[in-house]
């Protein structure tokens, strides 16, 4: 995979992304190289235990769009959302099994905004999905899929209000 590249074209669609609405609902974005992939990640300080180290706290919530050698052989540009361990996240008592299905439930509303998407997993990926991988389109494809989170992330919101304590 050329790294670089991909790389490139993800931070060059993280600053076409219109800021303003991201940050009026307390949204970060970051372009990050992890697992053998390179990824935007979209996420709130808020759904961290680490407010120094979002990225990598161990408990966490995080939209996140990604390529690797595996989805360009397979010509996919993925998408998900991680919820891990929950159960850590101060301020909140929460199961993750509970969780992931008050967000799946709501998340049925928005469902058919998201091509090949596929809620049936365990608790830490409420949602995955893949879009064809278009070289010429990546920049926009990143953008779009970026703009449906900032739709359904007030959900993970609505849903974290549940088990506030």
């Amino acid at each position: 995979m050329d790294y670089h590249f991909y790389r490139k074209n993800f931070e060059e669609a993280a600053e076409d992304i219109f800021f303003r609405q991201f940050e009026d609902l307390g949204l970060k974005l970051s372009v990050e190289e992890v697992l053998q992939s390179v990824a935007l990640k979209i996420y709130k300080p808020e759904w961290s235990n680490d407010f120094k180290s979002q990225l990598n706290s161990k408990s966490r919530i995080f939209f996140s769009v990604w390529v690797n050698d595996k989805s360009i052989k397979e010509g996919k540009l993925y998408y998900n959302i991680h919820a891990l361990k929950l159960r850590e996240l101060k301020g909140y008592k929460i199961s993750s099994r509970n969780f992931a299905g008050i967000f799946r439930n709501k998340f049925i509303e928005y469902q058919k905004e998201w091509k090949n998407v596929d809620v049936n997993f365990g608790p830490l990926t409420l949602m995955e999905g893949w879009i064809h991988l278009n070289i010429e389109t990546i920049q926009n494809d990143i953008i779009d899929l970026a703009r449906n989170f900032l739709k359904i992330s007030p959900v993970i919101d609505d849903t974290l209000d549940i088990f506030k304590i």
